[in-house]
């Protein structure tokens, strides 16, 4: 899957290293994540343990939206086919496969687009459609908050001015979904609300740190922890008040001051009718990384699946602990292998006009690369599990302590590459990008360290 020109550099190193990788995408294959965990014997539907009779119901709708759907709508489709009605999912451009009875709607992501909000009008018409002797199977993966969306009175060009403003900032994407949700008629229950009595199963491959199921895809069909002070909140923790239009200012005014009603809470009989699982985390993908380096013969560590915050803060970190093992083989011996999981972010800060182009997992080799400069037999990967990181054709980045100085033979600057947020060109010319090309899942990132032997 991975593209071999990253060999190039340390090739018996990288090779291995990607191997890790790719034991980690594939223990969250959406295919075999929704075969675990749905399956059907007869009138006998199963879904996570719980039963269900299939005669019981008229109708079986499929709706849902992420960067998995099609995936996720194929294993579907081969295990209840004969049963289906229909349905709509929407996958971000690029990720369409065919399918025989769900039909797939392509829209942009991370900044919603018109065929987002087409394709949320039609999918809220077919919930609020179904009834009391209807079932419906919502799938949910990466990028389901921005590829399904409903909103309540906002326009597109609100919705991506406010969307950009979010991720240019440095929110969370806990933060970020807080307030999708309180522009949106569908996320945050309100997918559950429009369903309801109809019977609700939700299958999730998560793509949030910890998978708190009321922040995956802004949590359509599960209780809304937060409310309009917290989104309130958020304007000002980020100074968002003269950044974000003004219609979504109103609505959330509107809304603290009681005048609109907040998403369904814990105790809503909208979800009565509900369950909801979570077939495939980044839990499960380091947890299979781990054990293919140790296949490997490297002293392993999973670290945490909960790693966050500013991408080269998060990769000085990595580099300090990877000379701890050197020093002293604590917390674990050479040859070693580190493995990290979460999601860090890129703050955007003024580069005096010259800001170019990369991702989070690019900008945390580039700075990782910069504080392991010259330190032999280390290499370090971070990748995008859904093959895309940042506005580039690049999963990530593979680098090692000679990174740096292929730059300078280049006469590149990775401190400059660092400062502008342009770490794509630098790693292209010097050898260090990962691509993979669109892997149908998302389960945040990984970060792999190998460290070898003295």
């Amino acid at each position: 899957m991975f593209d071999a020109a990253v060999l190039a550099n340390a090739p018996e190193t990288r090779s291995r290293i990607l191997s890790i990788l790719q034991a980690a995408l594939d223990a969250v294959r959406p295919e075999a994540a929704v075969r675990a965990q749905l399956q059907r014997t007869g009138s006998l539907l199963t879904a996570a343990g719980r039963a269900y009779t299939l005669a019981d119901y008229e109708r079986l709708i499929v709706l849902g939206a992420g960067k998995a759907g099609a995936p996720m709508v194929q294993a579907v489709e081969q295990i209840l086919g004969d049963r289906l009605h229909g349905g709509l999912v929407v996958v971000k451009a690029g990720h369409g496969s065919p399918t025989d009875c769900v039909e797939l709607v392509e829209a942009g992501h991370p900044v919603p687009t018109q065929a987002a909000l087409d394709a949320g009008a039609r999918v809220l018409e077919l919930a609020l459609g179904a009834g009391a002797q209807d079932l419906v199977l919502v799938l949910l993966s990466g990028g389901g908050s921005a590829l399904l969306e409903a909103t309540a009175g906002i326009s597109l060009a609100d919705l991506q001015q406010m969307t950009a403003a979010l991720l240019a900032c440095g929110a969370t994407i806990g933060e970020i979904n807080c307030l999708r949700k309180h522009m949106s008629l569908l996320k945050g229950g309100q997918l559950a609300r429009a369903a309801y009595p109809a019977q609700v199963i939700t299958l999730v491959l998560s793509d949030v740190v910890g998978s708190p199921l009321d922040v995956i895809a802004s949590g359509p069909t599960v209780p809304d922890s937060t409310t309009w002070a917290d989104a309130w909140s958020i304007v000002e923790k980020y100074g968002l008040g003269e950044q974000l239009p003004v219609s979504v200012l109103a609505r959330l005014q509107s809304g603290v001051a009681g005048e609109l009603p907040d998403t369904p809470k814990p105790g809503d009989c909208s979800f009565a009718h509900s369950q909801i699982a979570v077939i495939g985390d980044n839990r499960m993908a380091a947890q299979a990384a781990l054990r293919q380096a140790q296949a490997l013969g490297y002293n392993s560590l999973l670290l945490s699946t909960f790693i966050q915050g500013e991408a080269r803060v998060v990769a000085e970190v990595v580099a300090g602990v990877v000379k701890e093992v050197l020093a002293s083989g604590q917390p674990v011996a050479a040859p070693a292998c580190l493995i990290l999981g979460g999601e860090t972010t890129v703050t955007l800060v003024d580069a005096g006009g010259d800001s170019g182009l990369g991702g989070r997992n690019q900008e945390l080799g580039v700075a990782a690369a910069l504080a392991l400069q010259g330190v032999a037999g280390v290499t370090v990967a971070a990748l995008a599990t859904d093959g895309s990181d940042g506005p580039t054709d690049s999963a990530g980045a593979l680098v090692d302590g000679e990174t740096v100085a292929r730059g300078k033979a280049l006469a590149l600057s990775a401190q400059g590459a660092l400062r502008r947020h342009d770490a794509y060109p630098f790693l292209r010319l010097t050898g260090d990008l990962i691509y993979c090309g669109p892997t149908q899942t998302n389960v945040n990132d990984l970060i792999v360290a190998l460290i070898e032997a003295n």
